[in-house]
């Protein structure tokens, strides 16, 4: 009898799942994977960002409903469980200077308080491996750079019963990896192909503004082939129809130039407490094959 590998995917918002890993995720699926979504917050602040629905009132006064909504869509289409942390979403701050965030919301909890639920969550379905955020969030929303620092303290405490009591048998997940799709060598390669065919590309900004950052590239160690999958994806983001427009920049890169230059979601492992090679191609390598793992 093979033991079933089971993956948790920690994201900020209701529609970050879809965005970030989500061919990943349903790639592995297919094979039989159990995954799991922990999303930290309802969303609740989130601006209304596919113009064609910006002004429904029923919308507006009823985001957080509209938003679950969204995701109990999405994650059907992925093929995932799903569970909310159940934090208020912090918005996304604007202006010079920034404005304090709202009382009560995610970003100004205690972290060591905040990790309760996903140390709970952790113990409870028992993860193998662990995607989350870097320490930059991916981008710096102040609900991506909370969840990383839950999903750090989590990873690590999830397996000690000296903390967290009463939140369930200790388990100890074996890797953890940040998300890092969002990289520069595949916006490159993406921007030259598309030019190459003579074709408008929407990355020419993207790229001035990484060439004027001082932001060092991140190191990419693993690479999930799941081309297959990014129509997958596409639909499961366009479930989230309130952030996101069909017709919008998600889009513009035509699928099959997406699955012949870029064909795999990127991640950096960040933490691993099974020996494993670099580059990897299986966010389980080290794990499958191994103690009845298949």
């Amino acid at each position: 009898m093979t033991k079933q590998l089971r993956l948790m995917a920690v994201h900020a918002h209701p529609d970050d799942e879809s965005s970030k890993g989500a061919a990943t995720m349903a790639k592995y699926v297919s094979e039989g994977v159990d995954v799991l979504v922990a999303t930290c917050t309802g969303g609740e602040r989130g601006s209304i960002l596919n113009p064609k629905l910006q002004g429904d009132s029923y919308i507006e006064e009823h985001i957080h409903e509209v938003r679950a909504k969204e995701m109990a869509e999405a994650r059907e289409i992925l093929g995932v469980k799903q569970e909310w942390l159940g934090f208020v979403d912090s918005g996304l701050p604007e202006g010079d200077p920034l404005p304090p965030l709202p009382e009560g919301c995610f970003a100004l909890q205690d972290v060591e308080a905040a990790a309760e639920p996903l140390v709970r969550l952790i113990r409870s379905f028992r993860p193998h491996v662990i995607t989350t955020y870097d320490e930059n969030g991916g981008y710096p929303h102040p609900d991506h750079i909370m969840t990383h620092k839950i999903s750090m303290v989590a990873y690590e405490a999830a397996g000690d019963p000296e903390r967290y009591p009463g939140t369930g048998e200790p388990w100890t997940p074996l890797k953890l990896y940040y998300n890092q799709g969002f990289n520069r060598p595949r916006t490159v390669a993406l921007h030259e192909a598309l030019l190459a065919r003579g074709l408008e590309s929407p990355y020419g900004e993207w790229l001035e503004r990484w060439d004027e950052s001082d932001r060092e590239g991140r190191t990419l160690t693993t690479f999930v082939p799941c081309a297959e999958f990014f129509p997958v994806r596409d639909k499961a983001l366009i479930a989230h129809a309130t952030q996101i427009d069909p017709e919008g920049g998600w889009f513009r890169v035509p699928m099959e130039v997406q699955q012949e230059v870029w064909p795999t979601e990127d991640y950096e492992l960040a933490k691993s407490r099974v020996p494993t090679s670099i580059p990897e191609s299986d966010l389980f390598a080290g794990i499958r094959d191994n103690d009845g793992y298949e």
